[in-house]
């Protein structure tokens, strides 16, 4: 599991348009959001990294980059790409399921063809959503076993404005008795 205020796993992956990703390379004031999601085949996935896409300049006003990642091949990331219109948000691929898993997120196997008529992989892993600080640190986290029901955008950046603006703290790293 990880921890806020811990540093999680590093993540190094191939992107579309924007070179190869490393996340403890990332050079950002105030961190980066990583939106793990399903893969082409999700209907829901496409209508969410729009909206990312679509905030991606609010996050980077606030010293924020953001990048989409699935365990897709580039093929089929390059046509979620084309289908959002990806320009400003990184869409990243061939994400290894292992190391999905050191970031929490479930894995799924496959139900065939999705209710757009695409193909779920044999496996893939379920979405979940982060920010890491610029130390590599978790600051936000959220990890669903479902495609339903994930954190709007706005809200996340209302919530950075907050937080920003009263520095506050990661929060949820207790590990001692209960």
């Amino acid at each position: 599991m990880l921890l806020p205020r811990q540093k999680t796993p590093n993540l190094e992956l191939p992107t579309l348009s924007h070179g190869a990703f490393d996340l403890s390379a990332e050079n950002t004031e105030r961190g980066t959001i990583i939106c793990f999601y399903r893969g082409l085949h999700c209907p829901i996935c496409a209508t969410y990294l729009g909206e990312l896409q679509k905030q991606t300049p609010a996050f980077a006003e606030r010293g924020v980059s953001t990048i989409a990642v699935s365990s897709d091949g580039q093929e089929r990331a390059q046509a979620m790409a084309d289908k959002i219109d990806a320009d400003s948000l990184r869409i990243a691929y061939d994400l290894p399921l292992g190391v999905a898993r050191d970031w929490g997120l479930y894995i799924s196997t496959s139900r065939g063809k999705t209710s757009i008529g695409i193909e779920e992989p044999a496996l893939f892993s379920e979405p979940g959503l982060f920010m890491v600080t610029p130390q590599q640190t978790l600051y936000y986290g959220y990890v669903q076993t479902m495609p339903f029901s994930r954190p709007h955008f706005s809200e996340l950046l209302g919530a950075l404005d907050f937080a920003i603006k009263n520095d506050y703290p990661a929060r949820g790293e207790y590990t001692g008795a209960v």
